[in-house]
């Protein structure tokens, strides 16, 4: 198609044609129009300065070559948004042109501010050389004027400057300008940044987000400080004693060397071991790498952390006179604690169960003289043998009670013995004399076959009668116990650390757990830091024996010891470390060895202890149970008498003790193992009791040891297997052999002794030899089955599956019982 001008003009393009991709220009008339592809369409725009139409709109071009079915209204909107889309397009433009014109300016401005900062380095380092210089010429000149004082008869000339310059400056000026040299071949300065700007170079004013260190600096200026003076000087190397535990890792170790973790890690991978600086290597091979590096080796263990408790020596000076510690022992009822009342004037005894002291008791009195006396009641019964010997382990002097109408026991046997093998003093005290079976001379006589002379038998001794009831003889008894405290002279130091033994230890629902300390040196106050066993704490209270609150415990002082981590065991040491970072680090290294102790004992060490456990745990049938108990003395005595019941078939399993009231995560235990819960004096909460009932766990309440370990002997009584014994009712002798169809052999026999019966068990004996065991198949006497056979009368026998049966075998008839067993 040809316009009026004789040019050829376009084509529309199909609706797929793609935004602004085409512009050509054609007449129409004298006009000239631009032709402008819209995404859909492409419309004719009029050419700037083109003439408007007389209305003021813009041309819409001829109809006639215009696409069908667009109207003047569709063609002037499409010219608009044409018009609209140009305009934004060229403030955009312009505001990428604004933007990048302003990061250019930012990128200058911090390009400036970089190569200020780096000039000033550079002045600074140059000021600095120039005083080096500056103090390298003033010593060479004071080395002159020394020279020359000392040789005052060469001539010198004195209008000339005796400073020179230098050594080191000519030298120090040609790197300098080899290194300007460098720059300038590379085309710049190395420092110069090239390339954008990153987030981390601009918050950090720095070349990849890294500062220069103070050390850095430091040896920087060593180093041109040693170079101005004319040479490099090795630095003097410190040999240092570097502690090595048993592991330790790779940047520890090079922080105790004062070494670079790099260098470190490089000694190692030299020696073949390919480690980062976070891995923990071996005392053996941290060893050879500070051999390596000139330092001394100090090994170490972890169990020198409990050197900061370490016993100390105390000066004879500061020892001062203690109360002693006086231990009651002796057998169970023999009146030990009444004893103690009767001294105390307290009814201690009306709070135990049963009358039985289940505790160990500590408490102090204080005698008419005014002399103080420091008493440990410990239980007489049995199973509290470990409690009695921790009482004898902190005691200066133990008080016998035997009882006159009931003479020696075994429990007063155990009480010597620990005694005994505490060596102490020990002191007989005769009591319930008032008793009409009183006699208290059979005690003295039964006393001389443990060794014990008292001294109205001759001996060293102190013996006093006494009577808890009517109150005789207890003037006597303290007046014997100040005498032995006497010839003892017992001493502390009050002004140090406190040291104290646990006496008792519980978990108390109000205040947590709760330790009964006996200090033994030193003095405990509040707000000690301290560390017990496994435990440690601060001592947030002190309670006496009273009930009342002190700021501080001496020696002997018996105390309840609140602010503790955890229950305690009772007889575990108590240290009063400095800080609580020590008391952390030891309690934790106890409970470690702790753990890997109990570890070692139950693991089997070779293939046949292992094969031999697993045989014996096959055979032997065990009865789990929980023990909880209200104090950590009682719960480790009920332990140890579990483990006394049983034998080799039947044994008690404590799954787990300890104190304080049942919980739910008891119960969850209990009904996991299938064990019943023994609770010692403590109950369980609400909801360990609503846990147990849905889950048919088995809770048990003793307040006296003697139910506990009575009726867990009778539930391990029932694990035995019945015993089976036989008895012999008869004998019978085989006189001839006769072959019956339908049964087959039968025995003619004659019953010789007892009875023979149907349903008994019988053997066949040849030649006193059993050579089988059955039972009978047929019993008859002449044509009759009968039950059994009189001794004199002839039956026939038939055994049951055996035939070979001959004349003159003898036939032996029994009976088995079954006997229901009982632990001892």
């Amino acid at each position: 198609m040809s316009d009026t001008d004789g040019k050829k003009t376009l084509g529309l393009r199909g609706a797929g044609a793609r935004p602004g991709n085409v512009k050509q220009s054609f007449s129409h008339g004298r006009t000239k129009n631009v032709v402008v592809e819209t995404k859909r369409k492409r419309v004719v725009v009029p050419k700037p300065g083109a003439a408007a139409t007389p209305s003021g709109k813009a041309p819409l071009g001829d109809p006639s070559k215009r696409p069908a079915g667009i109207t003047d209204a569709e063609m002037e909107r499409r010219l608009k948004a044409v018009q609209a889309a140009k305009a934004r397009e060229s403030e955009e433009a312009e505001a990428r042109e604004t933007e990048e014109r302003e990061r250019a300016e930012d990128r200058e401005r911090r390009r400036a501010e970089q190569e200020q900062k780096e000039r000033e380095e550079r002045e600074r380092e140059e000021s600095l050389k120039a005083k080096a210089e500056e103090d390298e010429r003033r010593k060479l000149e004071a080395e002159a004027a020394a020279n020359a004082a000392a040789a005052p008869a060469e001539e010198t000339d004195v209008s000339r400057p005796t400073s020179r310059p230098a050594p080191a400056a000519t030298p120090r000026k040609q790197e300098r300008e080899r290194e300007d040299a460098g720059k300038r071949a590379k085309g710049g300065d190395d420092n110069r940044r090239s390339g954008k700007l990153t987030l981390n170079q601009a918050l950090s004013g720095g070349e990849g987000g890294r500062q220069i260190s103070m050390a850095a600096i430091k040896r920087k200026q060593e180093r041109a400080r040693q170079k101005a003076m004319g040479g490099s000087v090795e630095r003097e190397k410190i040999v240092r004693d570097v502690q090595l535990p048993e592991a330790i890792v790779v940047s520890e170790l090079a922080n105790r060397m004062a070494e670079r973790v790099g260098a470190v890690v490089k000694a190692l991978m030299n020696n073949g071991l390919m480690v980062t600086q976070n891995q923990t290597i071996d005392a053996d091979t941290a060893e050879l790498i500070i051999e390596e590096f000139g330092h001394n080796v100090v090994r170490v263990s972890d169990a020198d952390v409990e050197d900061v408790i370490k016993v100390e020596q105390d000066n004879v000076k500061d020892l001062k006179t203690r109360p002693p510690v006086i231990t009651i022992m002796g057998h169970v009822d023999h009146g030990k604690t009444s004893l103690l009342d009767a001294i105390r004037n307290a009814k201690v005894v009306a709070g135990e169960a049963g009358g039985i002291t289940q505790h160990i008791g500590a408490y102090q009195v204080k005698t008419e003289g005014g002399q103080l006396l420091t008493f440990l009641d410990t239980p007489g019964h049995a199973a509290f043998t470990s409690m009695r010997s921790r009482g004898a382990q902190v005691t200066d002097i133990v008080v016998l009670v035997v009882a006159a109408d009931d003479a020696v026991m075994p429990q007063t046997v155990e009480a010597i013995a620990h005694a005994k093998a505490a060596k102490v003093p020990m002191i007989v005290a005769i009591n319930k004399i008032d008793k009409p079976a009183a006699n208290p001379n059979k005690v003295r006589t039964d006393l001389l076959q443990h060794e014990v002379v008292v001294e109205k038998m001759s001996g060293e001794v102190q013996d006093v009668e006494v009577s808890a009831v009517t109150g005789d003889g207890l003037d006597d008894l303290l007046e014997a116990i100040a005498l032995q405290a006497e010839i003892l002279e017992l001493k502390a130091n009050p002004d140090r650390a406190a040291v104290g033994a646990v006496i008792e230890a519980q978990l108390d629902v109000g205040r947590g757990p709760v330790a009964t300390v006996l200090v033994q040196n030193g003095t405990l106050r509040q707000g000690d830091i301290f560390v017990v066993g496994e435990q440690y704490g601060k001592v947030r209270a002190l309670i006496n024996d009273q009930g009342e609150r002190v700021k501080e415990a001496g020696p002997s002082v018996p105390v309840e010891v609140l602010g503790l981590n955890g229950t305690p065991e009772a007889g575990d040491v108590l240290n009063v470390t400095g800080t609580e970072a020590q008391a952390r680090e030891i309690a934790s290294y106890r409970e470690k060895a702790a753990k890997d102790k109990r570890a070692a004992a139950g693991a089997a060490t070779t293939l046949e202890q292992l094969m031999a456990n697993a045989k014996a745990d096959e055979n032997v049938s065990e009865l789990p149970i929980l023990v909880k108990a209200d104090v950590q003395g009682s719960a480790e005595a009920i332990v140890q008498a579990m483990e006394k019941i049983g034998n080799d078939e039947v044994r008690v399993r404590v799954l787990h003790s300890g104190v304080g009231a049942i919980t739910e995560t008891d119960v969850g235990l209990a009904e996991a193992s299938g064990a019943p819960i023994m609770g010692f004096n403590v109950r369980a909460n609400a909801s360990a009791r609503n846990t147990a009932n849905q889950k048919g766990v088995e809770i048990r309440y003793y307040s006296v040891i003697y139910d506990l370990v009575d009726d867990v002997k009778a539930a391990a009584s029932g694990l035995l297997s019945a015993e089976i014994r036989e008895n012999f009712i008869g004998y019978a002798t085989i006189k001839e052999v006769f072959k019956v169809t339908g049964i087959g052999k039968v025995a003619g026999c004659l019953v010789t002794e007892g009875i023979a019966r149907r349903s008994a068990g019988v053997r066949l004996l040849r030649d006193d030899v059993v050579i089988h065991e059955g039972t009978l198949k047929t019993l008859k006497r002449f044509k009759d089955e009968v039950a059994e056979v009189q001794s004199g009368q002839e039956c026939g026998m038939a055994f049951e599956n055996y035939d070979d049966i001959r004349p003159n075998d003898v036939i032996e008839i029994f009976e088995r019982e079954e006997v229901t067993r009982t632990l001892k």
